[in-house]
């Protein structure tokens, strides 16, 4: 724990250098090249952050946070990160594991009892790994809905739906579902809402400040970026879909500053120890020859021989991609506010300029 401790009294001291010079430290890898696609006045932008052995190696930002306002994006921006928020879902449903109110193995009719008999054998671990076979609810939509859906209409469309796609345990299919559930499921053992769950337990322990999982009309994103997707030769703002109000599969907004904070927690116990880690970073074995990558809340592959952890998230106006090599104490964090672009193939780029030249 003190060695954790005096890492984040490094990596404050570092961001904090970075935030008073606009750049940080000379950086150690080049990354301007990449990202000329969003460089300008009249593009959405992006934010990027390298961190590597614990200190901040390059911290910049490329093109508009908001062009209608024509507000350029900063390393202080804070973006949607879609389904970037599903680490930090898995990590509360972890913290109430750990404190003994839910077990991964248990039935989430225990908790949801509003889902239908078909979700009987499904666990808070399917959940978690994408293999609980229920509906996506994108799908369920009925395609006059215009306004937003929230985390309970989510329930009630899966509440209706009395079947799933193939029997828990047995395949592995993403599910913005499952995460909308963990979300609930938190939101009720827990006795607080979802966002002041996150808030108390993970950004504020963190000195994640500037990160929020956000519901509209209950709080304030002061540095918040725009998304927006290209359209005739331009760029028309998107930032709003019907799927934009729901919580545990992607509602939260931070910077690439609060990022860096949240990964170093990741090398140490602040939050959970090592070997619930190791669980969340382990995908699970399925039956009959099926595959998955997924642990909690992470991807987990090899990237060129390295253990890596990832994640992508798409959503209205938003893509951004996190990459860790925890081996080599390596992580690369792209935000961006449109809905084209790579930014996990950026990531790769800067990942193969440091540890395979």
């Amino acid at each position: 724990m003190e060695r954790v401790v005096r890492c984040r009294e490094v990596l404050i001291l570092v961001l904090g250098a970075a935030c008073a010079t606009g750049g940080g430290r000379e950086p150690r890898v080049t990354v301007a090249d990449l990202f000329t696609a969003y460089s300008g006045s009249a593009v959405p932008g992006a934010s990027v952050i390298v961190i590597q052995g614990g200190a901040v190696i390059e911290r910049r930002a490329f093109g508009m946070a908001d062009l209608e306002r024509r507000v350029p994006a900063t390393p202080e921006t804070d973006y949607r990160l879609a389904s970037v928020s599903k680490q930090f879902t898995a990590m509360a449903v972890m913290l109430l594991a750990r404190d003994g109110k839910l077990r991964y193995d248990q039935s989430v009719r225990d908790f949801l009892p509003e889902l239908p008999a078909s979700a009987g054998g499904v666990t808070v671990r399917h959940l978690l790994n994408h293999t609980s076979g229920l509906y996506d609810y994108e799908g369920l939509i009925p395609e006059s809905r215009t306004t937003h859906l929230d985390d309970s209409d989510v329930l009630a469309l899966l509440a209706a739906k009395d079947s799933v796609y193939f029997p828990a345990g047995t395949q592995y299919r993403y599910s913005n579902s499952g995460y909308v559930l963990l979300g609930l499921i938190v939101a009720r053992v827990s006795g607080m809402s979802f966002p002041s769950f996150l808030r108390a337990r993970i950004f504020e322990p963190l000195s994640m400040r500037a990160t929020v999982m956000h519901v509209e009309g209950a709080d304030t994103i002061p540095h918040r970026a725009y998304g927006y997707s290209p359209r005739g030769g331009g760029f028309v703002q998107t930032d709003q879909s019907v799927t934009s109000a729901t919580l545990g599969d992607g509602g939260i907004y931070t910077n690439v500053d609060d990022m860096a904070r949240w990964d170093l927690a990741l090398y140490g116990a602040e939050l959970v120890d090592s070997a619930t880690l190791d669980l969340a970073t382990t995908p699970p074995q399925l039956p009959a020859g099926a595959e998955t990558q997924y642990g909690f809340g992470w991807f987990v592959d090899s990237y060129r021989g390295e253990k890596r952890w990832r994640h992508t998230g798409e959503t209205s106006g938003f893509r951004n991609a996190i990459q860790r090599f925890p081996r080599r104490r390596l992580t690369i964090i792209v935000l961006t506010n449109r809905s084209s672009g790579e930014p996990a193939a950026i990531a790769e780029r800067i990942a193969d300029r440091l540890l395979f030249r």
